[in-house]
């Protein structure tokens, strides 16, 4: 079987390693073209458990969420570079703008982003904590790594 699953089925094989004593890590985003950035942040959660599961925002959220020129990469091919990373156990893709239904079904002990979000200025982010929390699990802020970022990169080249 691959890594790249519907929702449903990932909820049947998370519940299988729930039962055999793994610890379910999670994250989420849009991870339209794949840098350095996202690597490190995916091993760091990697790192805080046994399985990572990668929720990937749809191409319908992502335009939702930056505009009509996003994403550059369409989903299914994210999917796919998702799932070739070794510290990337599964990938599904949801088209919810916010993560906070299939958070709530999933129930990840553990579900990260990127230290360079700031609560303050991100209100969802607020309310994901309070989601996983609400959900039993805990949530991290894993290490921001300065200018990498998808926006970075697009401004960057729209600049040359």
């Amino acid at each position: 079987m691959g890594k790249i699953l519907p929702f449903e089925r990932l909820l049947e094989e998370v519940e299988q390693l729930r039962k055999a004593g793994k610890t379910i890590v999670a994250t989420n985003g849009c991870f339209d073209l794949l840098h350095v950035g996202h690597v490190r942040n995916l091993e760091a959660t990697k790192a805080l458990g046994d399985v990572l599961v990668v929720g990937l925002n749809s191409d319908k959220s992502v335009r939702e969420g930056k505009g009509d020129a996003r994403p550059i990469v369409p989903e299914a091919e994210r999917a796919e570079m998702l799932a070739a990373l070794s510290s990337v156990d599964y990938v599904f893709i949801y088209s919810e703008r916010t993560p906070f239904s299939w958070i709530t079904v999933l129930r990840p002990d553990i579900h990260t982003k990127g230290g360079g979000e700031d609560i303050r200025s991100h209100p969802d982010l607020q309310a994901q904590i309070d989601v996983v929390e609400a959900a039993g699990g805990r949530f991290v802020l894993v290490e921001h790594h300065d200018g990498r970022s998808s926006s970075h990169m697009v401004e960057k080249i729209r600049s040359k």
